[in-house]
């Protein structure tokens, strides 16, 4: 029994040594100065994002405000200009990553988020969170089956309500975790087949005695 239980535990830690952070999953305006694009996230229609700053117009008592994790982001380079005066906005913002070489069956992130005035978060077309305040945050999260091999899209479509003046827009993301494994490569994969068998043979052995 403690032979199985030995087998069981390396064959547990050798999956366990693949796992780690989604590489390319980065918060809005992460490391970037004020007034720097965020090329990590690109918003429609084909634009990337400006890194906003505290103390103006719309932080300054209005939205969350930012900090080393994450910055807002807004569409163009004036974080208090106005849209949207006669009918509501649609504005797309889009990032992407990578999963080659990785499993997708494997990968899953949390996150937070907020947006003026809300947003629907989607990766490959599922839907995985909304939020619809810039006062608060709101939880999105995806779990396999929802990620696919190679290139991901995660799509934040946010909706500015209309008015007429003193209108911004500005979406916040920010991912608290995040684990994909690696594929096995050859001599891990003989390995941990080795490790099965090994079980197998144990467990029969004590079944015979």
């Amino acid at each position: 029994m403690k032979k199985l239980a030995l087998v069981m535990a390396i064959g547990l830690a050798s999956v366990n040594a693949y796992a780690v952070d989604i590489v390319g999953l980065k918060n809005t305006g992460a490391g970037l100065s004020a007034g720097a694009q965020d090329l990590k996230y690109t918003v429609s229609p084909g634009s990337y994002g400006y890194v906003t700053a505290n103390g103006s117009f719309p932080l300054a008592g209005n939205w969350l405000a930012n900090d080393t994790t994450s910055s807002w982001l807004t569409p163009t380079a004036n974080q208090g200009d106005s849209f949207d005066p006669i009918s509501d906005g649609t504005y797309t913002w889009t990032t992407t990553f990578d999963l080659t070489g990785y499993s997708a069956a494997t990968a899953s992130f949390d996150g937070r988020f907020a947006a003026d005035n809300s947003v629907v978060a989607y990766l490959n077309g599922f839907e995985i969170g909304t939020a619809n305040s810039f006062t608060a945050w709101s939880t999105f999260s995806a779990t396999a089956g929802s990620f696919v091999s190679g290139l991901n899209t995660l799509t934040f479509v946010l909706t500015n309500t209309a008015l007429s003046s003193g209108n911004p827009t500005g979406l916040r993301v920010e991912f608290t975790s995040s684990n994909v494994a690696a594929v096995p490569e050859a001599d891990t994969s003989a390995l941990m087949l080795a490790g099965l068998g090994l079980m197998g043979f144990v467990a029969r052995r004590k079944n015979v005695v």
